[in-house]
C-alpha cells in the first residue's frame, strides 16, 4: 500500500482531533493508560481466559476450547511502561490466538512505573516466558514472543536477556512498532515531529523523559535493546506506521539483526500510525498486518 486507505486517512484524523482533547492528551501522556475506564471484557465464545497470579504481577492465558495447538504467544503489551493490560491486548491476544491457527496466548499484566521501574518489567516478563516453559511444558520453539510499542522493546530485551543467561530462545518475535531507543536517538522524532497524530507536535508525552530506566544506564539493551547484540535470534517480524516518530527505533533494530544473520521482515505502512494493528479489522491496513502476522505463523512455526 503506497498511501493510506480513506478510513485509513480518517483513522489518522480522528486521532489526530482526539489527542488535542484534554481527555486524548492523557492517552498521549500514558496517564489515561494508567487506570483506564473500561467495559467489563467478555471473553468470545470458543475460548477461556485464564486469571492467573505471577507473583507480583498477574496474567492472564487465553485458550481456545476446540482445536487448540501445541503453541504459545507471550504477549507484551504497550504503554510506555506506564501502562496496565487492557481490553485492546484481550481482544489482540484472540487475534494472536486466530493467527497462529489455534495457539494459547498469555498476556502479564507486568509491573509498571511509577512504582516499579527498570528491571521490574523485564523480570516479569522473565517469569512469564520460564511459567511457558516450565509450567505449561511449551518447548521454546514453539512460542511467539510478541509485543507491540514498549512491549515491543520489552520483548526484544527479553530476547536479550535469555540469550546473555543461556536460557532457550523462543521460535519467533513479533516487533509492532517497538520503542528500542530509549535514548530518543533516532531522526524520526524529527522528520516526523509535525505528522505523528499520536506522539508528534508535543513533547508532553510518554516518551520523553521516561521514568522507566530509574538509575540504569538508558543505553542498557535491557533498556534500550538497540543497542544490544541480535546474533542467534530466531525470525522477526517487524511492522511500524510511517508517521511515526518512533519509525527509526523499527528500522534501526530490524536493520541491525538482519546484518546479525538474523531472518527479517521489516513493513512499513506508509501514513499509519503507532501500533495501528490494535485497531483490528476497522481499516484495510490493520486488517493486512494481521494477515502478514497469519503468515508469519504459518512460514515460522507452520500453523
Amino acid at each position: 500500500m503506497k498511501r493510506a486507505s480513506f478510513r485509513g486517512q480518517m483513522a489518522v484524523q480522528c486521532i489526530r482531533g482526539f489527542t488535542a482533547t484534554p481527555r486524548g492528551r492523557t492517552y498521549a501522556t500514558g496517564m489515561g493508560h494508567q487506570n483506564p475506564e473500561e467495559y467489563r471484557w467478555r471473553c468470545p465464545k470458543g475460548y477461556t481466559n485464564e486469571k492467573l497470579s505471577g507473583g507480583e504481577f498477574r496474567m492472564e492465558f487465553l485458550s481456545p476450547k476446540q482445536n487448540k495447538n501445541d503453541t504459545a504467544v507471550l504477549q507484551l503489551h504497550g504503554g510506555g511502561y506506564i501502562g496496565t493490560l487492557r481490553n485492546a491486548y484481550r481482544r489482540a491476544a484472540v487475534q494472536y490466538s486466530v493467527c497462529s491457527g489455534g495457539g494459547s496466548v498469555l498476556s502479564p499484566d507486568y509491573r509498571v512505573v511509577p512504582n516499579h521501574p527498570f528491571p521490574a518489567a523485564l523480570e516479569d516478563a522473565v517469569s512469564a516466558y520460564r511459567w511457558l516453559l516450565y509450567q505449561k511444558g511449551y518447548a521454546p520453539e514453539r512460542i511467539v514472543v510478541a509485543g507491540d510499542s514498549a512491549g515491543g522493546g520489552l520483548a526484544l530485551a527479553l530476547g536479550m536477556y535469555l540469550k546473555d543467561h543461556s536460557l532457550p530462545m523462543p521460535g519467533g518475535f513479533i516487533a509492532m512498532s517497538p520503542w528500542t531507543d530509549l535514548t530518543l536517538s533516532g531522526e524520526s522524532l524529527k522528520y516526523n515531529y509535525g505528522r505523528d497524530p499520536l506522539f508528534g507536535r508535543s513533547k508532553v508525552t510518554m516518551i520523553y523523559d521516561s521514568l522507566y530506566p530509574g538509575e540504569h544506564d538508558v543505553r542498557d539493551p535491557y533498556i534500550s535493546p538497540l543497542f544490544g547484540d541480535f546474533h542467534g535470534f530466531p525470525p522477526m517480524l517487524f511492522q511500524a506506521g510511517g508517521r511515526e516518530v518512533l519509525l527509526d527505533d523499527t528500522l534501526r533494530a530490524a536493520r541491525k539483526a538482519r546484518e546479525s544473520g538474523v531472518p527479517v521482515r521489516t513493513s512499513i505502512y506508509p501514513d499509519m500510525f503507532h501500533v495501528f494493528e490494535l485497531a483490528m479489522g476497522l481499516f484495510p491496513e490493520s486488517q493486512a498486518a494481521w494477515r502478514e502476522i497469519r503468515a508469519y505463523f504459518k512460514k515460522t512455526l507452520g500453523t
